[in-house]
């Protein structure tokens, strides 16, 4: 293991030094060689990924199980268990070559602010992921906390103002009403999984449902009747759209908000998961129910608050999009439960519950995000863009049922 220690170490450590030395020859290089507009940002780049790789060896432990053994056998699980990695990365290179303007850091920080809702809605659906389940109603509490908060945050001057007689509330309340509302659902959903053992399939689904036709109820209340919800106040929509380090060098678009958000409940989620009683008793209802029970971990109370949780997340994801967008209909999140679900599972978490990380989750939605707006950038169609993220479905699922029958 030493030696297989040693070699993890030093490829890591040395492949890390060599992209960040070629990084910075770049850097220094591209002005007297004329390459500004050919390579455009690809310096930087290069220096990022090779300071991170640099930094993994050497933070290496002396003693891990996650170690990578440089023998051909364990290559070829290495190669398959992260296929779809690779070929993102293909996908990337090609991508770079018919439209070098993809190397720039403000497609970068766009893939990032775009990944950032999305990641905090796969945190909250990969926990149903984690106890085999799953949650179909996650898209319409996106939508329901969007049009709630939004229906709250418009304008004094506002024509068509949802509540015409509402004062100017404090930008909180709103949005933790839209928060509760989502995690009464939750509830509700948590409920019919761990009382009636119903699946959880079948729970969501028909929540989905009851939460659709009650956010149209709401959203066709007069004067509004159905009208896009608009006028949002500049303080909430600051919340999706401010920047942060704008202009502190020429070009520089500046950080979204949303990204920093998106980090910040991520460490928080890796908290909760990895350090605390309740993450444990996730992955031990996942693993095996049936010896969660006679271990003593009350099954009913644990997958209550998995519901509630996750809704909780789904509010604050339908919070942030409607800011960032400056507005709402009830058609907010449509169809993005299926995104969710398919990143986590993309990014490793099992389909037959009880294995998943955050650092993996991340990977996912990077992966989704990276892919969808690469082919965009090349301009290829959206119906092609469909059958290519079918298939990366596809093939993630097949991969997690390999890996889950050799187990």
């Amino acid at each position: 293991m030493a030696e297989n220690v040693s070699k993890t170490k030093k490829l890591f450590t040395v492949g890390g030094l060599i992209v960040l030395a070629l990084g910075i020859i770049l850097y220094f290089a591209e002005a007297p060689l004329g390459l500004n507009r050919k390579i455009y940002d690809l310096p930087i780049f290069l220096i990022i990924i090779g300071l991170g790789f640099a930094l993994k060896g050497f933070m290496s432990k002396a003693k891990s199980e996650n170690e990578l053994d440089l023998g051909s056998k364990t290559f070829g699980e290495f190669l398959t268990n992260n296929a779809i990695l690779l070929a993102m990365l293909v996908l990337v290179v090609v991508i770079c070559i018919l439209q070098p303007r993809f190397m720039q850091i403000r497609v970068a920080l766009d893939i990032l602010t775009q990944s950032s809702t999305k990641l905090i809605m796969a945190l909250g659906i990969c926990f149903t992921l984690l106890i085999a389940g799953t949650d179909l109603s996650a898209g319409r509490m996106v939508g329901l906390a969007s049009v709630v908060s939004a229906s709250m945050m418009q304008t004094a001057t506002y024509a068509n103002r949802f509540f015409p007689d509402l004062p100017q509330v404090q930008v909180w309340m709103p949005i933790i009403i839209a928060i509760v509302a989502c995690m009464i659902f939750g509830a509700l959903n948590g409920f019919l999984v761990a009382k009636y053992d119903m699946h959880p399939f079948i729970a969501t689904l028909a929540t989905q449902v009851i939460i659709y036709g009650a956010c149209s109820l709401y959203f066709d209340m007069p004067p509004n009747n159905s009208q896009p919800i608009g006028g949002i106040r500049p303080d909430f929509a600051q919340l999706g759209q401010m920047r942060l380090f704008a202009g502190i060098y020429k070009g520089f678009p500046g950080i979204s908000i949303l990204i920093p958000i998106a980090v910040v409940i991520c460490i928080i989620i890796w908290f909760v998961l990895n350090k605390t009683v309740f993450g444990k008793n996730v992955y031990a209802i996942g693993g095996n129910r049936e010896a969660a029970v006679v271990a003593g971990i009350n099954v009913f109370r644990n997958i209550m608050g998995i519901f509630i949780l996750a809704s909780c997340l789904y509010g604050i994801a339908g919070v942030l999009e409607a800011a960032r967008t400056a507005g709402a209909t009830n058609n907010y999140g449509n169809g993005y439960e299926l995104d969710a679900i398919a990143a986590c599972v993309v990014g490793g978490v099992s389909l037959s519950g009880g294995i998943g990380k955050v650092g993996g989750i991340v990977m996912g939605v990077l992966i989704f995000t990276i892919i969808q707006y690469g082919l965009q950038f090349i301009n290829v169609s959206p119906m092609w863009q469909q059958v290519i993220k079918g298939v990366i479905i596809a093939v993630a699922v097949a991969i997690d049922l390999t890996k889950y029958r050799r187990k």
